[in-house]
């Protein structure tokens, strides 16, 4: 990741039009903004006394031990699952979910306690005895440090508690990161949820690759091509429960909820792109590398809920109104895929801050508006970029049948790319037909221009919060999404 020696050494200015601290050599370099943004706000989490009055000086810290933390809840008795569970972990990611949580977090803080009465909020370092406060009390442990198992070990490990064999019986968190907690005002909860956060993201990576058949992941081979693709679903699980294990010791039941269902809408976005309803409405069919198979009837034991997105046939609507389905489908799946884990840390770190209801409602709908955003540009950068600059084969959603945003404003202005959409561009010469249907109608840039929409809603979402480095850090990280290449 690009460091950011240039950047904090150049001169600030403040733009006047969207209040974001931006310096000046970067204020016209769309194509790096993004990596120096990342770079920019991953500085923004440890104070540093050589650059003090640099706005971009705050979480560095946080992130730098982000990948160690991650290592002790991961570790098992395995040593090749730790090996699979911690490869993502390896390479240069741009954690772009923990670093949100992280300056969220610290921006939350500059919100007077007194405004936020939600719940009693973390006072004292979660190794002390004393009593924790960031929890409700009808979710106290007495006695307990909220970072420490609630079952004794022996049940959660199956065997007597091992240091050497589980990390379940080694201690949750290090007086050093506490005090970091204390100087920039993140609570050891949250530090704890941007953790989470990135074991579920990680979760779903190794997941994704394997359904995708993907073969590179962050420039290095993805991890079905790495070990196996057993392998790599059995590591993605198990991130998934230690991610739980940790989630729990959180003590916070709304916390549990939201996250928990985040990685349930990860699922529903994944099976969302598998089996899409608008195109393929015979729910009793899977059509699957130009193979359709018949799925089981149902017993009507289990009530079976049509999807809201399923239509009937396309001859019954107008082009406009099956334009219409495809992209609230489209978009409903973008929020399943990405946007509900970015909202949903987003408003548990809100949650976490004892912030009132205003606030944890606005934080929500920045991190659906940001993920909505950075998927969009992401479906965008496939038809714009290369192989090397995204770390993962470029040009992929149209191979894999997906129609994401370019296609769907083309197939607006081009009816006769239904039925490539709809048979999931699986016949020779489909891809190049919709490429040329893309450039034609300009869907690369009408996709930016709803990316745009996005990113505008996001910042104004931040406007709830206090004016402070961190949210201006957030702003310029919202904005950098727009003009990444990677």
């Amino acid at each position: 990741m690009l460091r950011f020696s240039k950047i904090a050494s150049s001169r600030i200015v403040k733009s006047s039009s969207s209040k974001l601290w931006l310096p000046v050599s970067q204020r016209f370099q769309a194509s790096s903004s993004f990596p120096a943004a990342l770079t920019a706000a991953e500085n923004l989490v440890q104070p540093q006394k050589s650059n003090q009055f640099d706005p971009f000086t705050m979480v560095s810290g946080e992130m730098r031990v982000l990948a160690k933390n991650i290592a002790v809840l991961l570790g098992s008795g395995h040593p090749t699952l730790n090996r699979v569970a911690s490869y993502y972990f390896e390479a240069e990611g741009k954690n772009v979910r923990p670093l949100i949580v992280l300056l969220l977090s610290k921006a939350l803080s500059k919100i007077p306690e007194s405004e936020r009465t939600r719940i009693v909020i973390d006072q004292y370092d979660v190794n002390t005895q004393e009593e924790f406060k960031g929890t409700p009390k009808a979710f106290s442990f007495a006695g307990q440090n909220p970072l420490d198992s609630i079952s004794p070990l022996r049940v959660l490990n199956g065997i007597n508690p091992s240091i050497i064999l589980n990390p379940l019986s080694k201690p949750m968190i290090d007086l050093e990161n506490a005090e970091l907690d204390k100087k920039n005002g993140i609570l050891p909860k949250q530090r704890r949820l941007a953790e989470i956060t990135e074991m579920i993201h990680t979760a779903s990576l190794l997941h994704d690759d394997v359904i995708d058949l993907s073969d590179s992941r962050r420039g290095r081979p993805s991890g079905n091509i790495a070990f196996t693709n057993k392998m790599a679903v059995l590591a993605g699980d198990f991130l998934l429960g230690r991610a739980s294990v940790s989630l729990g010791r959180l003590r916070n039941s709304e916390v549990v909820e939201l996250m928990s269902t985040a990685i349930a809408n990860l699922v529903e976005g994944e099976f969302m792109q598998l089996k899409n309803t608008v195109f393929q409405p015979n729910l009793n069919q899977i059509e699957n590398d130009n193979t359709v198979k018949q799925i089981p009837e149902p017993t009507g034991k289990v009530p079976a809920k049509v999807s809201e997105y399923s239509v009937p046939t396309t001859n019954l609507i107008t082009h406009e109104e099956n334009v219409h389905a495809a992209f609230e489908y489209y978009l409903h799946k973008t929020y399943l895929k990405t946007a509900s884990l970015m909202s949903k840390s987003s408003r548990s770190s809100a949650i976490l801050a004892g912030c009132n209801e205003d606030v944890v409602e606005k934080c929500y709908q920045f991190g659906r508006n940001l993920g909505l955003c950075f998927q969009i540009v992401d479906d965008m950068l496939d038809y714009t970029t290369t192989a090397e600059l995204l770390g993962k084969p470029a040009g992929a959603d149209l191979k894999l049948g997906l129609a994401t945003a370019p296609v769907l404003f083309a197939w607006k202005e081009m009816p006769e790319l239904g039925p490539l959409i709809g048979r999931k561009f699986s016949q020779p010469g489909d891809v190049g037909l919709a490429k040329k249907a893309v450039d034609d109608h300009n869907g690369v840039g009408k996709t930016r221009e709803l990316a745009e929409k996005y990113c505008s809603d996001a910042l104004a979402n931040l406007r709830c919060l206090p004016e402070s480095d961190a949210r201006s850090a957030l702003e310029f990280l919202t904005n950098s999404v727009l003009t990444r290449n990677k």
